[in-house]
């Protein structure tokens, strides 16, 4: 069974592979545990059972700056994708951000991420803007994503 909990930093290497395996500019394992010492940053990982322990086949991360939320680092292993272990992961920020006092969540895509875009929208995320060129390896532009507490 699948199961989400707080990251640590003894998961930043297995994050910062997982990111390796999946983009083109991934962070890397230093940049996780720093990361993780920030008092705003809130990480889980999504576990899957080995038979010898437990690996990490999602990451998702929370940035709680000025009152909103920053979705970062949302990443799922290839074997381990269409099981919904994204929307577990996006559950859990949510309902963190949520107790935390966050009323608006926002999150960059890239704009050809049909998939990425589905799920986002599936929680309440409304495109509101682009970011022109900000992905490199291939360039590509941001879709700027925000879902809005107030929101019609």
């Amino acid at each position: 069974m699948i199961t989400v909990r707080r990251m640590e930093e003894r998961d930043s290497k297995a994050a910062a592979l997982l990111e390796a395996e999946n983009f083109s500019e991934p962070w890397s394992e230093q940049a996780f545990a720093d990361t993780l010492r920030c008092s705003y940053a809130y990480y889980y990982v999504a576990e899957a059972p080995l038979r010898e322990g437990r690996q990490v086949v999602g990451i998702c991360g929370l940035r709680s700056l000025a009152g909103e939320g920053e979705i970062t680092n949302v990443v799922v292993a290839g074997g381990f994708r269409r099981m919904g272990v994204a929307g577990m992961l996006m559950e859990k920020i949510l309902e963190e951000g949520e107790r935390l006092g966050i009323r608006d969540f926002t999150l960059e895509v890239r704009r050809g991420n049909r998939a990425a875009i589905g799920l986002y929208e599936k929680y309440g995320f409304r495109g509101e803007g682009v970011r022109r060129d900000f992905y490199a390896k291939p360039r590509e532009d941001a879709l700027i994503m925000w879902r809005r507490k107030d929101a019609p």
